[in-house]
């Protein structure tokens, strides 16, 4: 594996205004507009910096031109990157200045900018607080733990990537075998890299919005990009229990099986509002709580909350208390009594910090809900429930689509795409162009025919993009039939696949990609490295020891498989002890994907598929060969895929497995290695890190 090499520029501090996902976005669109000479003028830099974000729509290209001239008399005048740069940064700040451009700093869904990166002091000893506390023991970090909240410890520990791996499994337990993980004492810049290869395609594989944020970021150790990134996780480990599949009596807050609908297509924070309001309701307080800062900040919700939830340390000296900071501090005592750590202060409560109080309620949902086993209505959450193979798919499509960056997060797949809503932006991202907008209705949607509407839109893409769709209509998807919406998000995913393999013209040679193309490399790619293990079929149940996988990741990486780790797979304790160490190793290497180690137990054929065309693509990356293409005849397997009108759509979905960073470098002429994030086919809400939004255009 090739060794990450990023974007360097001479001034530290101009440097440090920029995510290396930034500076090689910038990079790209500097060297795109060079001359015949090599060389780019000041004349040249009003066309660019008027479409990217914070300044577009503020200052025209005529307004920038007239602001140069200024300083360029000659428009012909050289400009080298480092001067772009500071353009860049000083019209960004006469953008922010003319009242165009304002900074979001919630760290909960974080979009952050080059101009201004701020951090909160409360939610760092917060964040430091927890990892103290669930981290304390871990063999390897606790000669490095505690953290002292009040110096940077915390960012300088994340540079070996450690620590974050080890968080996400404290939030989801199992996404990363921590053999995969390199800690020794003394890492090199390969084996950081590798950790943090890692830990980003983990962090989207549990739910994690992480755009624009590469490794090289997570090396240096930018305090908004690990804040961001930190945060998400612990929000997903303390939500992750407020659905009706781990808490059944969630059915409680619904009066009727017509409701529960409703209630399974709440995001989590909102279905922990309507649980708060729920007990506020039986304990007699008649505000609603519509959000975490400002109706928090007397602190009377919680006090009635509290009383209602554990009436044994139930007491009137909390709201007769007058003094906003005191009262807040005896609720912070009544609920350590519930066993809820304190990782909020008064001052935070008092100031309404959104951030901790959402933390704050979901520990105390964790640890005291109050809800009652109602055999009734838990006969009703038992019917929604999903049989395993369907679950897993929804989880798949569900972390997919959030992975891809478009504006809506899916938190139930098959509640979130019945608007059509979902659908349309998943078909604008990978085909730009293909969705007309004047036809679609964004949600809220009050009208059934508007949903059906754009779902009907989706139908018809579908279609052009050859789809097997016969007798599908878009009233199915509005109807929530899971068995066709499963059906359609594959076609799509595998298309996408499919198109991304096309695409490495130095390989296929613009030809399509079939699955019997994918199957045919991985059997020759094992053949020329001398192993004897061929795959059949991606239904081949010799697959399930994992031994075929591991065999191929290391013809393709010979460093990355650590073979004294790998078991026979005789027993099936042994082959998933493989399967969980494959998906780790994978995406150590820089493979995006979202299957579980029970994929390839079971081998699941669409799964088993998307992680062999997953190695493939990071591997004919690193180094491009020649595919022996197999005739052109259909799969058996599955559906055949092919390009819209015939046109080459390599630009418009490369970003949909790889990172915005590796398609801004494709722009370059660049070699992305490390942020190579190919198959995001499964998995992967968002303490997101989105950077994105700064610099593409509008």
């Amino acid at each position: 594996m090739s060794g990450f090499v990023g974007v360097l520029v001479s001034d530290p501090s101009l440097q440090s205004q920029f995510t290396q996902v930034e500076l090689r976005s910038l990079n790209a669109k500097y060297h795109a507009v060079k001359n015949q000479f090599g060389l780019v003028m000041a004349d040249d830099l009003p066309p660019i910096l008027g479409k990217l974000k914070g300044i577009s729509g503020i200052h025209s290209e005529d307004d920038i031109r007239a602001a140069l001239e200024d300083s360029y008399p000659d428009m012909t005048h050289e400009i080298d990157f480092e001067s772009f740069l500071r353009e860049y940064l000083n019209f960004q700040g006469r953008a922010a200045r003319a009242g165009g451009f304002k900074r979001a700093t919630s760290i909960l869904r974080q979009s952050t900018t080059t101009l201004l990166h701020t951090i909160s002091e409360s939610e760092k000893a917060s964040y430091v607080a927890h990892i103290n506390s669930y981290l304390g023991e871990d063999k390897f970090l606790k000669q490095l733990l505690p953290i002292d909240p009040s110096t940077n410890q915390l960012f300088e520990l994340t540079k070996c990537g450690v620590l974050l791996c080890k968080l996400i499994n404290v939030a989801v337990p199992g996404t990363i075998d921590e053999r995969a993980i390199n800690t020794k004492k003394d890492l090199n810049p390969w084996e950081r890299n590798e950790n943090h290869t890692l830990c980003l395609n983990s962090a989207k594989a549990i739910g994690c919005t992480v755009v624009n944020i590469g490794t090289q970021d997570l090396v240096e150790g930018r305090p908004h990009l690990v804040m961001g990134l930190i945060s998400q996780i612990i929000k997903i480990q303390l939500l992750a229990d407020l659905n009706l599949k781990k808490t059944p009596q969630l059915v409680e807050l619904v009066e009727d099986s017509n409701e529960v609908e409703e209630l399974m297509g709440l995001p989590p924070e909102k279905l922990l509002l309507k649980w708060m309001n729920f007990h506020l309701k039986k304990a007699g307080y008649r505000k609603q709580v519509t959000n975490f800062t400002n109706d928090l900040k007397d602190g009377e919700a919680y006090a009635h909350l509290l009383n209602v939830l554990a009436p044994e340390h139930s007491t009137t000296s909390t709201l007769e208390t007058k003094n906003p900071t005191k009262r807040a501090n005896l609720i912070l005592e009544q609920a350590e009594k519930l066993d809820c750590k304190r990782y909020i202060s008064p001052k935070d409560i008092v100031e309404g910090s959104a951030n901790l109080n959402l933390s704050f309620v979901a520990q105390i949902f964790q640890h005291r809900n109050g809800l009652s086993v109602d055999s009734q209505k838990l006969s009703i959450a038992d019917q929604t429930t999903d049989d395993a193979q369907t679950s897993r798919e929804e989880r798949c499509f569900r972390l997919w689509i959030n992975s891809l960056g478009i504006t809506t997060y899916v938190n139930n797949l098959f509640e979130d795409v019945k608007t059509g809503w979902v659908l349309l932006e998943v078909l604008d991202k990978i085909s730009p162009g293909s969705v007309n907008w004047k036809q679609a209705t964004k949600p809220p949607i009050k009208m059934p025919f508007r949903k059906v509407e754009n779902c009907n839109q989706v139908i018809r893409i579908g279609k052009e993009l050859n789809f097997s769709l016969v007798n599908v209509a878009g009233n199915d998807v509005v109807q929530g039939n899971k068995k066709l919406i499963l059906a359609f998000l594959w076609q799509l995913m595998r298309f996408t696949m499919l198109q991304l393999l096309k695409n490495l013209r130095s390989c296929s040679q613009g030809k399509e990609i079939r699955d019997a193309d994918i199957l045919k490399w991985a059997n020759k790619k094992l053949k020329n490295s001398g192993r004897s293990s061929q795959m059949e079929s991606f239904k081949d149940k010799n697959l399930s020891n994992g031994i075929f996988f591991l065999e191929l990741l290391s013809a393709v990486e010979p460093r990355v498989v650590s073979w004294k780790l790998v078991t026979k797979g005789e027993t099936d304790e042994d082959k998933k002890l493989n399967a969980t160490y494959i998906i780790s190793v994978a995406r150590k290497l820089g493979c995006s994907i979202f299957l579980l180690p029970e994929d390839i137990l079971e081998v699941n054929q669409k799964m088993v598929l998307t992680l062999t065309a997953s190695i493939m693509y990071w591997s004919l990356q690193q180094k491009p060969e020649q595919l022996d293409m197999v005739e052109n005849k259909t799969s058996d397997a599955f559906p055949s895929a092919v390009s819209i009108n015939g046109e080459n759509h390599s630009d418009n979905i490369s970003g949909l497995f790889i990172d915005d960073a590796a398609s801004n470098a494709a722009e370059s002429g660049q070699v992305v290695t490390e942020e190579t994030s190919l198959m995001a086919i499964a998995e992967e809400p968002s303490a997101t890190v989105k950077t994105h939004d700064n610099l593409t255009d509008e």
